[in-house]
């Protein structure tokens, strides 16, 4: 485990977002560092996640692509850490290109590829031992109001 804080320790260390807030207990705890022009994270599935016998389920793959694409969205949108307040999810589709297995940890990698005013198009990807196993591109913004 990276001893370091990530961007939702840090900056949001109350969230309780199923998939990134570190006060959900019942969560997927996904841990988001800036390294360069990227936000990556290392999250290991446990036996619950399946889908099936060491396939992960869809819906998790879905969480940690929308999640971790939010946190890059938000490092982008905030200018480094500069700026406070949330990004949300606008929209964001996710493609599975082979099964995701559960028995090792994933690299998540995310990238903002355009940010313009309150908006940022961010792509994602899961990779396991190096191959692609899901993709993600989404749109996040950082809403007028805050709540």
């Amino acid at each position: 485990m990276n001893a370091e804080r990530s961007i939702q320790e840090t900056y949001w260390p109350d969230g309780i977002c199923f998939g990134c807030g570190p006060s959900n207990d019942n969560g997927l705890h996904i841990r988001s560092f800036v390294e360069g022009d990227s936000v990556v994270a290392q999250w290991t599935p446990q036996p619950h996640h399946q889908a099936f016998p060491g396939v992960l389920n869809g819906g998790i793959i879905g969480v940690l692509l929308d999640c971790h694409s939010n946190a890059a969205a938000w490092w982008a949108l905030s200018d480094g850490g500069r700026q406070l307040g949330p990004t949300v999810t606008a929209e964001y589709g996710i493609k599975l290109l082979r099964p995701t297995p559960v028995d090792r940890p994933l690299k998540l990698i995310s990238r903002a590829v355009e940010v313009t005013g309150r908006r940022a198009l961010v792509e994602a990807r899961i990779e396991a031992d190096g191959a692609v196993t899901a993709t993600c591109a989404g749109t996040f913004v950082r809403p007028k109001q805050q709540f």
